[in-house]
């Protein structure tokens, strides 16, 4: 089984005319890939450019024509707000659908849209994106790299712990990420980054980063983004079980979950596809990975934390 933290899959669906929707297309994720794959759940991000949309009005829309699919497919995939839904559905022999929004901005600094984005089964937010919203600052530029929570941002931490969704802290600023660490009373994920001490790229996590983010009980997304993943222009299956190995070495094998970042990557990964997921599985095998590690990997650890939040 395999519980993968993110994908930019509707982003796809809502401007491709080509794919015919999510039972069966030409992206990295459908529902018979993910069959295929024996997919557990399958966190869907609702991605937002602040700078070209109207934040709310287009992840609305997003969220509109994830429940139009999740409504057509219904025999094969259903919703999941939490921990029993996720074990509800799996007995029903259906994936489970996490909806989630990547880029805070659309909640418009305005905490009652969070509230009713939550409502609507929002279950996870990635704070930021590669813009500054209202929430904080993205990695994406030196300048923000100190840069911490707005006070907006502090009150966002505050009220996601209570209704119980899920921080994360992918793409935001190294000063948003220890504010969250510090101001989160519940664990808190990086739903697609690597390790930065690999792969010297803004968008991973220090070796301290891992440590923090392990004793605070969160997990970190192995990302399938080659450029996150070290310097071919393929994503290698070699160098995402070298990010594994060294997170499991810094923060211990209970920190790593699987947060592929497909259709928002850059194309010619080794595994092409959710329905190639074996291919890491094996590759950990040849590689000394315990069958229980890599069912850490591959769900259990993102299961413990979808059960401890939401």
């Amino acid at each position: 089984m395999v519980i993968d933290l993110h994908c930019d899959t509707f982003l796809r669906l809502m401007e491709g005319k080509d794919n015919p929707g999510l039972y069966e297309n030409n992206l990295n994720i459908d529902i018979k890939k993910l069959t295929k794959a024996k997919s557990l759940a399958q966190f869907f991000a609702m991605w937002i450019n602040i700078k070209e949309n109207n934040p709310l009005e287009t992840c609305l829309k997003m969220i509109d024509k994830f429940y139009m699919e999740l409504d057509k497919n219904q025999d094969h995939i259903a919703l999941a707000t939490n921990y029993e839904d996720i074990m509800r559905n799996k007995d029903k022999g259906k994936i489970s659908a996490i909806l989630t929004i990547e880029d805070g901005g659309a909640v418009k600094g305005e905490i009652h849209n969070l509230r009713n984005f939550y409502r609507l089964g929002v279950r996870g937010i990635t704070l930021t994106w590669n813009n500054v919203n209202e929430i904080g600052f993205p990695n994406i530029k030196e300048e923000y790299r100190n840069k911490g929570l707005t006070e907006f941002g502090r009150e966002v931490v505050h009220e996601m712990n209570s209704l119980g969704m899920l921080i994360d802290v992918s793409h935001l600023s190294d000063a948003g990420f220890y504010d969250v660490a510090r101001l989160s009373k519940k664990p808190f994920i990086a739903s697609h980054s690597n390790s930065r001490a690999i792969k010297d790229h803004f968008r991973n996590l220090t070796d301290d980063m891992i440590k923090v983010l392990s004793d605070k009980g969160g997990v970190i997304g192995i990302s399938f983004e080659r450029d996150f993943l070290g310097d071919s222009e393929n994503a290698k299956i070699e160098d995402m079980v070298r990010h594994i190995k060294h997170i499991k070495n810094v923060g211990g094998i209970g920190v790593i979950a699987i947060g592929s970042d497909y259709d928002g990557c850059n194309p010619n990964c080794e595994v092409d596809n959710i329905g190639e997921i074996d291919k890491l599985r094996e590759a950990l095998k040849a590689n000394k990975f315990t069958e229980d590690e890599i069912d850490k990997i591959f769900y259990q650890n993102a299961l413990r934390v979808i059960k401890d939040v939401l």
